[in-house]
């Protein structure tokens, strides 16, 4: 399989110009915006999603997003990943093993659905179909709170393509060890931790991941993906909503956010100290 993409800030955004009204007076400026362009997920030839997102990290984000999907367990239930264009691609076609394509059929046989940018999967009814492929993470990591403000603090450093747009979300990843083993942007915070997960699945450093740190709040979904991921701490810029917090408990996982310098701790409290 070949290396994995990377997403190329010149091929993220677009400059616009725009009227900039002010009290003294308007000025017509130029700026840049995050680009925002479908990509057509098949698996087996047809079209299981088609998804609105930042161009980059195609292979990544299929990778991730198959693994959080069901469709895949591992990077091993896929034969081959291929792109209609060598670098910047609108589809990104899976090929599953024998086996796996056997054992997934009534998943890929599911209506194909459209992601918006600011959703993750939407029209369907997902809750009871994605309880039956998450299982509880293990419990294998303590962090201080000295130690998860320290990882808070690098999402400065993640947002390259928000300090130029200011309309991005993002991902990173760390290991057992607290270090940063992956990253993302995207317009769609979904998006981003597909990305960030399939860039660890595909460089088989997935089994060290332990906290992911997100841009935006831990909806649903997200904690879904986490969970898929084998994540076991999930920090967010953004306080949960009330359904990532009971799937969060109900998955032993620790779902925390961030507010002014302190970080409310929703669930898993063990792994938290101070």
């Amino acid at each position: 399989m070949e290396p994995i993409d990377t997403i190329i800030l010149d091929g993220s955004l677009k400059k616009q110009n725009a009227l900039y009204y002010l009290p003294e007076g308007v000025r017509e400026m130029e700026r840049e915006l995050i680009r925002e362009e479908p990509l057509a997920i098949n698996v087996q030839g047809k079209t299981y999603a088609v998804i609105m997102r930042t161009p980059g990290d195609e292979r990544a984000h299929a990778t991730g997003f198959c693994l959080s999907e069901g469709i895949i367990d591992s990077l091993n239930d896929i034969s081959d990943i291929s792109l209609c264009e060598p670098e910047i691609s609108n589809v990104a076609a899976v090929m599953l093993t024998k086996k796996r394509l056997t054992k997934v059929s009534s998943i890929l046989n599911n209506k194909i659905y459209v992601s918006q940018s600011s959703c993750g999967i939407c029209g369907r009814e997902i809750i009871d179909d994605l309880n039956k492929i998450l299982v509880p993470v293990k419990s294998t990591l303590r962090i201080s709170f000295g130690q998860a403000m320290e990882i808070v603090d690098c999402m400065k450093d993640v947002q390259q393509l928000r300090k130029k747009c200011f309309s991005s979300h993002a991902t990173a990843i760390f290991n057992k060890k607290l270090e940063k083993i992956s990253e993302a942007e995207d317009v769609g915070r979904h998006n981003t931790l597909d990305k960030a997960v399939g860039k660890l699945l595909l460089n088989g450093k997935l089994p060290s991941a332990g906290v992911a740190l997100l841009s935006s709040r831990a909806s649903y979904e997200m904690i879904q993906k986490c969970a898929r991921a084998g994540i076991e701490i999930v920090i967010s810029m953004s306080r949960p909503t009330a359904l990532a917090v009971n799937l969060g408990e109900n998955l032993k996982m620790t779902i925390a956010s961030v507010r002014d310098n302190g970080l409310y701790v929703f669930t898993g409290k063990k792994r938290i100290f101070s």
